[in-house]
């Protein structure tokens, strides 16, 4: 809950792979809030029981909300989803704006590699979305120490940077320091 609060006011894009790393996390329990609280939250450095107690009640909310959306096995939370439907929407802005020529280069850049991950059976899913799950994939490779090809490695590197000028041109957006209406 608090590591989740600081990166969305500091990077969406991160913010958004750490609550699937959560939603994974909670299944891998089971959503179970004794096992959670035994081996996440009674561990997690807090400042004193207020805290704790908050960040019981998070993931209790959290599990809460993936059985009443049916996402315990797979999937991910509506306010993830949304979180999705937002940055597509600011990318299709920035895009349409022309008015920041390095992310619209970075995004033509990777282009021909979203539409090699389209191909790969990730049809109906929009550009910013094929970009979060091979990055998320390239995470769950990480954690299980699996051997990642070059070429993947530099497709990651790639659409990592893509990925940071879309948060950090998302924030500046949501600041009122980037105006794409005009």
């Amino acid at each position: 809950m608090f590591i989740a609060r600081k990166l969305k006011k500091e990077n969406i894009c991160e913010y958004l792979l750490y609550m699937w790393q959560i939603e994974d996390l909670i299944r891998a329990f089971d959503l179970n809030i004794d096992t959670i609280n035994e081996r996440i939250i009674s561990t997690f450095p807090v400042k004193d029981e207020v805290e704790r107690k908050s960040l019981y009640e998070w993931y209790e909310s959290l599990i809460e909300m993936m059985r009443l959306e049916n996402v315990q096995e797979q999937g991910h939370l509506q306010l993830n989803k949304n979180i999705i439907i937002e940055l597509n929407d600011f990318h299709a802005l920035i895009l349409k704006s022309e008015q920041v020529p390095a992310y619209n280069a970075k995004f033509f850049h990777i282009l021909p590699f979203i539409n090699q991950l389209r191909q790969k059976g990730e049809e109906g899913l929009s550009d910013i979305e094929l970009c979060f799950n091979f990055m998320y994939g390239i995470m769950v490779l990480r954690m299980k120490k699996a051997e990642i090809s070059p070429e993947t490695q530099q497709a990651k590197t790639e659409v990592s940077k893509f990925m940071i000028l879309l948060a950090k041109n998302y924030q500046q957006y949501k600041n009122g320091e980037l105006d794409l209406e005009n």
